[in-house]
């Protein structure tokens, strides 16, 4: 009955289909602000749901699988719908991007012979350290990460983020730190790509003044030489950086310097 007289009420007064029927106005308003109570608590209800899954599955999906997965629970909801409640809710798939490279390898500084060889299982902790750089987008422009891993337990042991790529702030920041955390060993292999932040002077002086360690860098243009670096920028950026919206530059170093101690 109320129904019908919502169905129709573009076409004759409420008041008057409510007469006609035997039913008061004020009984079919109530209705109708109780329908609305209902359906709201049923969107509700449903984006709760498509919350639960997307977080539960670390923010990875898109409406097509978060739509599976509400089928599989006996939700029964279309891929449309779950699409337009997760644009409403702001919430997307974080799909992993091709990173911008930042190796500059177009210098007259020497260049260390392969040594590693995709060795990246060592026996024993500080055996083999990797190091790499990547770059960060925030709303404020760009920051660079540089990190140094040890190969043995995968563990970040220095890392350092900055607004430019002078060696003082990207490959020798991340070192310093790394010899803070972890202890040299006499014989430690240490695997980079040819930038010119890992084959200046600086850098090199640096590490031959410990008479200890034996550089190695990628062959040309293959990043599989330096793939655990490689991988461990991949995750970190699919997993904790993209899909996000954009942040400041200084919210951005506290996401990565959480991140970072979480990953040692």
């Amino acid at each position: 009955m109320y129904s019908f007289i919502k169905e129709h009420k573009q076409l004759y007064p409420i008041e008057k289909m409510c007469k006609v029927m035997g039913v008061s106005s004020r009984s079919y308003y109530t209705w109708q602000v109780r329908s609305k109570q209902t359906k709201s608590n049923k969107i509700s209800i449903l984006e709760n749901k498509i919350q639960a899954v997307y977080f539960d599955k670390k923010q990875r999906y898109g409406s097509p699988r978060i739509t599976a997965e509400l089928l599989d629970l006996g939700i029964k909801v279309s891929r449309i719908t779950v699409a337009k409640y997760m644009k409403n809710m702001g919430l997307r798939s974080k799909i992993g991007k091709k990173f911008k490279v930042t190796t500059d390898s177009k210098h007259s500084h020497k260049i260390m012979d392969n040594v590693l060889e995709r060795n990246f299982r060592p026996s024993e902790p500080s055996k083999v350290w990797v190091s790499d750089i990547t770059y960060i987008h925030t709303k404020e422009g760009f920051l660079y990460l540089t990190t140094v891993l040890d190969l043995y337990d995968r563990k970040c042991i220095g890392w350092s983020v900055s607004d430019g790529m002078k060696t003082e702030e990207t490959s020798l920041a991340a070192w310093k730190m790394a010899l803070k955390n972890r202890k040299l060993s006499a014989d430690l292999l240490f695997h980079t790509d040819r930038g010119v932040q890992y084959a200046c002077e600086k850098f090199s002086n640096t590490l031959d003044s410990y008479k200890v360690i034996t550089r190695s860098m990628s062959r040309k243009g293959n990043c599989w030489d330096n793939a655990v670096a490689e991988s461990f920028f991949k995750t970190l950026k699919s997993e904790q950086i993209y899909g996000n919206k954009l942040v400041s530059k200084d919210q951005m170093r506290a996401e990565l310097f959480e991140n970072m101690v979480a990953s040692r």
